[in-house]
C-alpha cells in the first residue's frame, strides 16, 4: 500500500513541477524551491533557491519522509539568507506541517511550508535592516538640527560665552598688533630712521652751540659783502 502511494505522489509531484524536479531514485528526488522575494532598491542579490532532497521510507506515508535541504552549487550568496546558516531553523519548521499529514501524501504540503518560511525569514531581516537604517538617518537629522537649535541660554551659559568672547576678543586684538609691528618692521628694514631732537636734547648733547657756529660760519661771505658796501653822502 505505501509503495502505491509513492508512486501516484511522484506522478503528480512531476506535472507539478516539471522543470524543479531532479530524480536520484525511486524513492529519493530533490525539488528546486525558488524563493519569491521583493528585494529593497540598494539590494541586487538574486532570489536565493533551496533544493528540498525528499527520500521515502518503505512505510511512508505512514512514516514521516526523510527530509534535507540543500544549497544550489555555486549559487549567487544572497545578503539575508543562506541555506547553511538556516537549514536546521527550516528544518525544524517542517515538523508540525508532518505532523498534521501523517497517513497523507504531504509532499507538496511540505514544499509549500518551506517556501513560506523561508520567505517570511527573509522579510524579516529585511524589515530589521530598513529599521536599523532608518534609526541611522533618524539620529543623524537630529545631530543635524542640534546646529540651528542652539544651546539654551541661561545666566550660567551667558557668564560662559561673555568670558570665552572676551578672551577670544583679546587674543584677535593681540595677534593684531603683533601682525602690525612685523610689518612695520618689514617696512622700515634698511631704512635709516631720522629721530627730530628737541631743542633741550640738543643743549644737552653739546649740540646746541656747534650748530650756531656752523650757522654763523656759513654766513662769513654774507658779512664780507656787506662790509664791502660804502655809503656815499
Amino acid at each position: 500500500m505505501g509503495r502505491e502511494e509513492q508512486i501516484e505522489e511522484r506522478e503528480v509531484l512531476d506535472s507539478i513541477f516539471p522543470d524543479e524536479i531532479q530524480a536520484i531514485s525511486e524513492t529519493e528526488y530533490r525539488i528546486s524551491v525558488l524563493l519569491d522575494i521583493i528585494n529593497d532598491d540598494d539590494d541586487e542579490s538574486e532570489p536565493p533557491t533551496i533544493l528540498l532532497q525528499v527520500k521515502y521510507p518503505e512505510a511512508y506515508p505512514e512514516e514521516p519522509p526523510l527530509l534535507d535541504l540543500l544549497p544550489i552549487p555555486n549559487a549567487p550568496v544572497h545578503s539575508l539568507f543562506s541555506v547553511a546558516s538556516d537549514r536546521e531553523n527550516l528544518l525544524d519548521g517542517l515538523k508540525d506541517a508532518v505532523e498534521e499529514n501523517m497517513g497523507m501524501a504531504m509532499i507538496y504540503s511540505l514544499y509549500s511550508t518551506l517556501k513560506e518560511n523561508a520567505e517570511q525569514l527573509i522579510a524579516e531581516r529585511q524589515a530589521a535592516v530598513r529599521h536599523e537604517h532608518e534609526q541611522k538617518l533618524l539620529a543623524a537629522e537630529r545631530e543635524e538640527n542640534k546646529k540651528f537649535h542652539g544651546t539654551p541660554v541661561t545666566p550660567e551659559t551667558f557668564k560662559s560665552w561673555r568670558e570665552g568672547f572676551r578672551k577670544e576678543m583679546e587674543a584677535l586684538r593681540i595677534k593684531q598688533v603683533e601682525e602690525d609691528e612685523a610689518a612695520d618692521k618689514k617696512r622700515n628694514r634698511g631704512k635709516d630712521i631720522v629721530v627730530q631732537l628737541t631743542g633741550k636734547q640738543l643743549w644737552e648733547r653739546g649740540l646746541a652751540g656747534k650748530a650756531e657756529e656752523d650757522d654763523f660760519e656759513g654766513d662769513d661771505g654774507l658779512v664780507e659783502d656787506v662790509e664791502d658796501l660804502k655809503v656815499e653822502d
